[in-house]
């Protein structure tokens, strides 16, 4: 299915810095979104409002887990965690690192190892063409033992949403997702193992990448999800909102069969922070984009550091609605899995 664009916003084809030289400010050539990160972060010069992570987090109907790890500077955070969907039992393990020491993550994205070792967490996540290999073994605070080994593919053709937000020539941010990837590994959990993906059932892979200089106070929110749609094409949905309003830039888009359909208009989120466990809607001005998701959970987190603080509503649940195909039609997708979150942070 051919599936044109649905923005006004630049789309770029070949490798560009993300910098000027110096790397302290935005380089104009940069402005832009593709499909495949094609963007060299040489963040260098400037310390304090630096950020980047490395956000990858697995999700089935049953279980969620995902697998952090972030510098911003002044500290540093590896994160695993996990939540039972059917239980409502979470667990996990997060370091936090003063400025982020042994935490390297890289000018170029999505190529390569990264790791982290403590004596309570160990990550390891291996980037290759075909697929990521995620893995992590830790320590949970009533001393039990915690593993995960998943490889998440990456299917020939499957496309993702890059794009620089611009805020100003000082504060910028190139952000990478990838939605709707097939997972296949377990979790185990003390004696307890859970298979994710492959004959135990659909599982899917999300991978947030940011590499950028932000504000320090930031509201912002993020969705996604994947499934088939009711005639048989895979859909996989991007979702923001906040914190790109006013740039002429979203991080909006649809996959179908592997293929982005970037929407650039700002999308309409209806929700409730106090009553995160009722609906989240998103939708476009046209209606060819409207779907409701309708959570099992919510992962409500504060993080207060002093300097860093951060409160998050993150649902998970099924969408179901429309979006649209690129020809002027709509596809119809009923209980595809998937989340949503609002953030607020001061960073």
């Amino acid at each position: 299915m051919t599936v044109p664009d649905q923005t006004h916003e630049r789309e770029l084809v070949e490798q560009v810095d993300l910098c000027s030289a110096d790397g302290r400010r935005l380089n104009p050539e940069a402005r832009g979104w593709s499909r495949s990160p094609l963007h060299t972060t040489n963040l260098q010069g400037v310390w304090g409002r630096t950020k980047r992570w490395d956000y990858w987090a697995v999700q089935s109907s049953d279980f969620v887990v995902s697998v952090v790890l972030a510098d911003i500077d002044y500290i540093g955070m590896a994160t695993v965690e996990w939540i039972d969907l059917r239980s409502h039992r979470s667990g996990g393990r997060t370091v936090t690192v003063p400025l982020a020491r042994g935490i390297e993550l890289p000018d170029k994205v999505c190529e390569g190892r990264l790791s982290y070792t403590s004596d309570k967490l160990e990550i390891k996540i291996v980037y290759d063409p075909e697929a990521t290999t995620l893995s992590a073994g830790w320590t949970e605070p009533d001393g039990s033992s915690g593993s995960i080994d998943v490889s998440v593919a990456k299917p020939a053709g499957h496309e993702s949403l890059n794009v620089v937000i611009p805020w100003s020539d000082k504060r910028f941010q190139f952000t990478s997702k990838h939605q709707g990837l097939p997972v296949n590994g377990r979790v185990v959990l003390a004696d307890r193992v859970i298979e994710i993906g492959g004959e135990s059932g659909d599982a899917w892979g999300i991978l947030d990448i940011g590499r950028g200089r932000w504000p320090y106070r930031t509201n912002w929110n993020w969705g996604g999800g994947a499934g088939q749609s009711t005639d048989g094409h895979h859909v996989a949905m991007q979702f923001g909102a906040m914190w790109f309003e006013g740039t002429g830039f979203t991080e909006n888009g649809i996959f179908i069969d592997g293929r982005l359909h970037k929407i650039g208009e700002e999308l309409d989120w209806q929700y409730q922070w106090e009553d995160p466990m009722k609906p989240w809607r998103v939708r476009s001005d046209d209606g060819t984009l409207d779907v409701t998701l309708v959570p099992s959970h919510d992962r409500h987190a504060r993080t207060n550091l002093g300097a860093v603080m951060n409160e998050v509503h993150q649902v998970f649940g099924s969408w179901s609605g429309t979006v649209p195909d690129g020809t002027g039609s709509t596809l119809a997708i009923e209980d595809a899995l998937g989340f949503a979150e609002e953030s607020r942070a001061r960073w």
